[in-house]
């Protein structure tokens, strides 16, 4: 299972972003880009470059690597609707960000693991695919024998309200929840500029 094993807090200061949930990398410790000239060259950044970072802010946030994100990309051309928001729906109908979206983990990297090491159900069968895209209507729940993992008590404490998102219903109790359908452009809570990449992709 290919994922990215790098420097993580090297990547949120070159992105000026914190792609990775953990509070660990929320606030850079450094202002200014890593590396041995990060202080010294600052220059304007191209359209091009701000374009290439806004997807690399997506891929990352997302835990999706090159190949994969261009393969989202193209089936959300394919779709009805505009490219940019097709492509954030697919992404977020992945089963790791679902789990993650529920409160059922604390990181999108943690869902990640979580739903490859076999602790989910889609429908009552066991799905440990990341990147199993979800149809509206099926229900994730956490497997019986694995309700007793404190990570899920832990996530589901530090989620606020009983919904966290619009598009998923949750049953806390059960440790379970509802792809009800994809969202709205404006109900995904991340300052993301889908624009960007769909003018990046089509140069």
């Amino acid at each position: 299972m290919a994922r990215f094993r790098g420097p993580r807090g090297k990547v949120c200061r070159r992105l000026e972003y914190p792609v990775f949930e953990s509070p660990k990398f929320a606030s850079p410790r450094k202002a200014y880009a890593p590396g041995q000239h990060g202080q010294s060259r600052r220059r304007k950044m191209s359209n091009y470059g701000i374009q290439l970072r806004e997807k690399q802010r997506i891929k990352y946030l997302y835990g999706v690597l090159e190949k994969q994100f261009r393969t989202y990309f193209k089936k959300a051309s394919a779709q009805a609707g505009p490219t940019g928001h097709n492509l954030l729906r697919l992404l977020e109908s992945r089963l790791d960000n679902t789990v993650y979206r529920l409160g059922l983990a604390p990181t999108r990297r943690a869902a990640r693991q979580l739903v490859s090491h076999k602790h989910f159900l889609v429908n009552n069968r066991t799905v440990n695919i990341p990147s199993y895209i979800l149809k509206p209507g099926e229900i994730i729940q956490v497997r019986e024998k694995s309700k007793k993992l404190e990570i899920f008590q832990e996530s589901l404490r530090k989620t606020e309200g009983d919904n966290p998102v619009p598009w998923l219903t949750v049953d806390k109790a059960k440790l379970s929840g509802i792809f009800d359908r994809g969202p709205e452009r404006d109900q995904i809570p991340e300052p993301l500029n889908e624009q960007l990449v769909v003018e990046l992709y089509s140069k």
